[in-house]
């Protein structure tokens, strides 16, 4: 069966791979991980009344969220280190979504792209469907608003065949090792908005995406990626 945090997860078949390596889920998260955060910022708040106290919230800071998941992909385990930046990243999900803002469009908000690392903030339009895909190099995926959907495929005989599925939810963080083939859905009535990290250059590296309906097997990139959201948004206005 699938471990996750110590937990019973799916019961599947997993000869060849699981479905997420490890999935930090914001419940089981100690108070030292949350404690260990060093890029939230105090975001104050207008205060009614003549001697109301300052009121604060929290925001991340990006620019210290990238700077430390470049740190961290330093590390010996690299994709590792990086999952638990990201991982205190969405712990608090409101934090992160009043610095990243609340997601009115699909696409793919750049934060760094580099041959080492790329991080972008990756927006789903209500119910919107990405079919199976890989990337070829490892993924972290953390998510700070709505929820997404994975469906895990592996190569057979006859093509690529489902075998697991798991949801991510608002705090949910999760790693994906070099391999996996997975379709994501979106399957709220709302946008969603997630923190994905890729080991390596996502917008120039030739993979594969299989055809929703035929399971095809077609050559995908990152500019590939990028016009399936657009038409996400054109499906959207009509």
């Amino acid at each position: 069966s699938l471990s996750r945090n110590g937990k019973s997860g799916l019961s599947l078949s997993e000869s060849l791979v699981k479905p997420f390596m490890d999935i930090s889920k914001r419940k089981t998260l100690t108070a030292a991980v949350l404690a260990a955060s060093q890029f939230i910022l105090p975001l104050p708040l207008a205060a009614s009344g003549k001697s109301s106290p300052t009121i604060t919230r929290q925001i991340m800071d990006i620019d210290r969220f990238v700077e430390d998941c470049i740190n961290a992909n330093k590390y010996s385990d690299p994709q590792a280190a990086v999952k638990e930046v990201l991982a205190r990243a969405v712990y608090n999900p409101s934090e992160a979504l009043a610095a990243i803002a609340e997601p009115d469009r699909a696409g793919l908000r750049v934060l760094l792209r580099s041959v080492a690392l790329t991080i972008f903030c990756a927006t789903w339009t209500p119910q919107m469907n990405l079919m199976p895909h890989n990337h070829l190099m490892w993924a972290n995926i953390g998510i700070y608003t709505g929820r997404e959907d994975n469906m895990f495929w592996r190569r057979s005989s006859e093509g690529i065949r489902a075998y697991g599925a798991e949801a991510l939810f608002e705090g949910d963080a999760a790693a994906l090792p070099v391999d996996a083939i997975h379709s994501v859905t979106n399957p709220l009535q709302r946008f969603t908005g997630g923190i994905h990290i890729y080991g390596g250059d996502y917008f120039d590296t030739t993979r594969s995406q299989w055809d929703p309906e035929t399971l095809q097997e077609e050559p995908s990139d990152g500019a590939v990626i990028r016009a399936i959201f657009e038409r996400e948004n054109e499906r959207l206005r009509y």
